[in-house]
Parts: C-alpha cells; structure tokens; sequence
C-alpha cells in the first residue's frame, strides 16, 4: 500500500500498513501486481472453411467426420452461418462443446456462398484454407489426399474434381454446361469448377479480387495471380439431408455472367517482373 508525503498514513501508522504487507522495517516498498496475459492460442496448421445456409441436419455428422480425417493434426473449422433459418445456429453452438476445433461466423442476413467463403477466409488462421460444402456430398476423408497432392507438388491450389457423381441427371448436365461455358470463356481446362473440395495456400488467395461468383473460379483467380493448380480425383455423395440452392439460373447463366467479368480481368490484369529496388 502507498500514500503521497501529503496524505494520511494507513490506519495503524506506517509500520502496521507495512507490517500489514509483509514489508515491515524497510524504507519503502513499491508492490506492482500485472495481470496475467493468456498467451495467444497458437495458428493451426489448416482452417476448413464451410458456408452454412439451412444445413442442421447435416452439421453433427460433418464435424465428426472432420474430427476422424484430421483428428490427428493442427486444425480449425471455420463455419460461417450465412443467415440460416432451420436452426443451423444453434446446432453450431451445440457442437462447440464437443468440437473446440470449430469457430462459428454468423451474417446478420444471407449474403451468398462468395460472401460465406470470403469471411471464412478472413477469419481463417491456418497456413493452409480448406474450402467444403456443408451438404455431406464432399467427404472429409478425401481432405488429406488434397494437402498431399498441395505439398508434394509444391503447387498453390489442389482443386478436387468429383469421380461417380452421386446428383440426378438434370443436375448433372446443368453442372455440364456451367462447366463448359466456364472453361471456354476463360481458356481453362479445370475439370470440376463446382467442385467445393479445394485446397489453397494462404498466401495464394491473399490478395485475389472478391466478387458474388468468385467462389466457382479460385483456380483461374489462383493462375491469374502466377499460382499453379494441381488436380485430385474425391469422391462424391448423395444428398441425405436438406434441399440443393442452387438451380438452372444460378448453375448456368450466372455462370455465363460471372465467366465474362472473369474474362474481363483476365485480359487487364497486370503481367511485369522487378528487375530490382534500389533505395
């Protein structure tokens, strides 16, 4: 305990506030209490990024099946609620308690799976960004074949392309010609561009243009910025619970609109290389 020269000593005279702190018989004392800071959790390795829009059926099963093929590493899952009406939030926080991997985002309002992912990303904190859907039709079994094919390749992206694609037919030549029309516009030869099982280094999507659409064209973004892009046979599912949000409209002719802003960019995107720097 202190006191300014012009203030009343304690009660008990100098002595007994000394004695009374255990400093009693010293000229002065000064007792500095800090604190304690928590040390900051350390950054995982790898973030999965999921958008969420009216999945709560399907949640618990995606976490555990998460937990089971990356269980053994440095994770985080980031699930960003994009303004679900079927209790999807309150499933979340429920899994909290059982999963201290998984970080919710929650939208004021539904904004779009572009949104969804671009949050996602921000508030990611690993080295490496895992993009999924929250619909079990990718399986998180086929997540470690990604950060392999990522590091034995040394590329920036690992994109998955669906092998025995488990969606009716309709649905199929719908994604078909979305495919097409992108791949075309865009010179690409990306198998899967609707496939949401990617891989990326976070350096590698740091700095790309984010836009509603753009989630469908990561890879040409990643080349357009100089990354390379490898591909990787997953696997695909059925639907178990839930219904699709997506349709013609927004599979085929966004797709069309999206492709020619893409286009657009990649014919003025800027292309130099810095002989040097001299300060």
């Amino acid at each position: 305990m202190s006191h300014t020269p012009d203030s009343p000593p304690p009660a008990g005279g100098r002595e007994g506030g000394l004695r009374g702190a255990g400093l009693a018989g010293r000229e002065s004392a000064v007792v500095q209490v800090r604190p304690a800071v928590a040390a900051a959790p350390a950054a995982p390795d790898v973030s999965v990024v999921v958008p969420v829009y009216n999945e709560a059926g399907n949640l618990g099963i995606l976490m555990d099946e998460i937990a089971a093929a990356l269980g053994g590493g440095s994770y985080e899952v980031v699930a960003v609620d994009d303004g679900s009406t079927d209790g999807s939030a309150a499933e979340l926080a429920a899994l909290r308690a059982r999963h201290p991997a998984l970080r919710v985002v929650r939208f004021v309002r539904n904004a779009g799976q572009s949104a969804a992912f671009a949050a996602g990303f921000r508030a990611a904190r690993g080295a490496v960004l895992v993009t999924m859907d929250a619909d079990l039709q990718n399986n998180p079994a086929d997540v470690p074949a990604l950060l392999e094919a990522l590091g034995s390749s040394g590329a920036e992206a690992a994109v998955g392309w669906r092998t025995g694609r488990r969606d009716g037919a309709w649905k199929l030549v719908q994604s078909r010609i979305a495919n097409g029309v992108r791949n075309r516009l865009n010179r690409e030869t990306i198998r899967d561009t609707g496939c949401s099982l990617k891989a990326f280094r976070r350096e590698a999507v740091a700095e790309i243009p984010w836009f509603t659409g753009m989630h469908r064209f990561l890879p040409t973004l990643v080349k357009m910025r100089g990354g390379r892009v490898v591909e990787v046979p997953v696997r695909h599912r059925p639907r178990r619970f839930g219904t699709t949000k997506y349709g013609m409209w927004n599979r085929v002719f966004r797709a069309l609109a999206d492709a020619l802003a893409v286009r657009w960019m990649q014919r003025r995107a800027l292309h130099y290389e810095i002989r040097e720097i001299v300060e």
